[in-house]
């Protein structure tokens, strides 16, 4: 099955988003109102958006929906920086490193209101400030677009292990979750007022990336994001290239999950672990311990599952009922040599 069909906008025609034209072979910078702080400095989201004019997809690259996803906007910011636009030989790309600008300044996830940003599409002009800001892509960005990349970062102290997200009703997203220079893709349905929502129903077909953990920056994860953009772009025909000569290492076997569950602590107390994200774990294998800090008990946590932990909690101190080990149980190896993609 090819991924790309036919383009939603005429790539023979200059562009013209939120009132700015964008001329055939020429790189724009849009600054798109999004608001302004207290002291009543404007907030500009940055849109990169290179238009080639020779037929092809239109194709977002988005980081930043949460401000303190630091890995997925330098996935992002240093794609702009390797000047990929200038690679790009057919179709248009939208580059925006940073859509939740209120949440970066802050280290917050969410906007300056408490509201996630990714719960509030397809947003609104009158409503939250978490809604106007969705507002952003679903009415200025999403209608000039087939394809959208949107990367992340682990939430507070969870570790991803590289991964994409697909909804496996979208038969072309899951063949765009396969293209990604990651072990892991992972089904997962589509979120009620999520961004991956909203460019679904828009008839963009939308991925998650998730890699590393919030605050900190993750080599891997961002040497993963990076080369992921460009197998995308070779494989839709944005750029000329081979998928293989661009990943970080050797086409490696991916892991399709099918399933997945969380295992909680049982009781409070320091957490020490024994595996960790891109390990394989049997079902009666140790995976870490809970201490309390007067040396006086220790509790064991047992895996319940054979599987791949793809996410684990990086927090020193858990809390009962605080999700320790994301475990895929249901899972399919698609082997490197069986890829269409590498």
């Amino acid at each position: 099955m090819s991924i790309f069909t036919s383009s939603k906008i005429d790539p023979t025609q200059p562009l013209i988003i939120d009132g700015q034209l964008i001329p055939i072979k020429s790189l724009e910078v849009l600054k798109i109102n999004a608001g302004k702080l207290a002291s009543g400095n404007r907030i500009n989201v940055f849109a990169y958006v290179w238009h080639t004019g020779v037929p092809g997809p239109s194709v977002l690259i988005l980081g930043g929906v949460h401000g303190n996803e630091i890995n997925g906007i330098e996935i992002v910011r240093r794609t702009i920086e390797d000047d990929i636009s200038s690679k790009v030989v057919a179709g248009s790309v939208v580059i925006i490193p940073l859509l939740n600008v209120f949440g970066f300044i802050n280290f917050s996830r969410d906007v300056t209101d408490g509201k996630d940003v990714n719960r509030s599409f397809p947003g609104h002009l009158n409503g939250s400030l978490a809604s106007r800001v969705a507002r952003i892509l679903t009415k200025k960005i999403l209608p000039f677009v087939d394809f959208a990349l949107d990367f992340h970062t682990g939430g507070d102290a969870r570790y991803n292990y590289p991964q994409v997200r697909f909804n496996k009703s979208n038969p072309q997203a899951k063949l765009l979750a396969e293209c990604f220079d990651v072990k892991y893709i992972i089904e997962q349905p589509l979120i009620a007022s999520s961004f991956r929502k909203a460019a679904t129903d828009m008839g963009v077909t939308a991925v998650v990336f998730e890699g590393g953990e919030s605050i900190r920056l993750d080599k891997l994860a961002i040497e993963s994001g990076i080369s992921s953009i460009k197998n995308v772009l070779v494989q839709l025909g944005n750029m000329i290239g081979d998928a293989k000569h661009l990943s970080i290492h050797a086409p490696q076997d991916k892991v399709w999950i099918k399933k997945d569950t969380w295992i909680r602590a049982s009781t409070p107390g320091i957490f020490i672990w024994q595996r960790r994200s891109g390990d394989f774990v049997q079902a009666g294998e140790l995976l870490a311990e809970i201490k309390d800090p007067f040396a006086s008990k220790s509790t064991q946590i047992i895996s319940t599952y054979t599987g791949h932990i793809f996410g684990h909690n990086n927090a020193s101190v858990v809390s009962l009922g605080d999700p320790l080990f994301n475990i895929g149980y249901e899972y399919e190896t698609i082997r490197a040599v069986d890829s269409k993609y590498f």
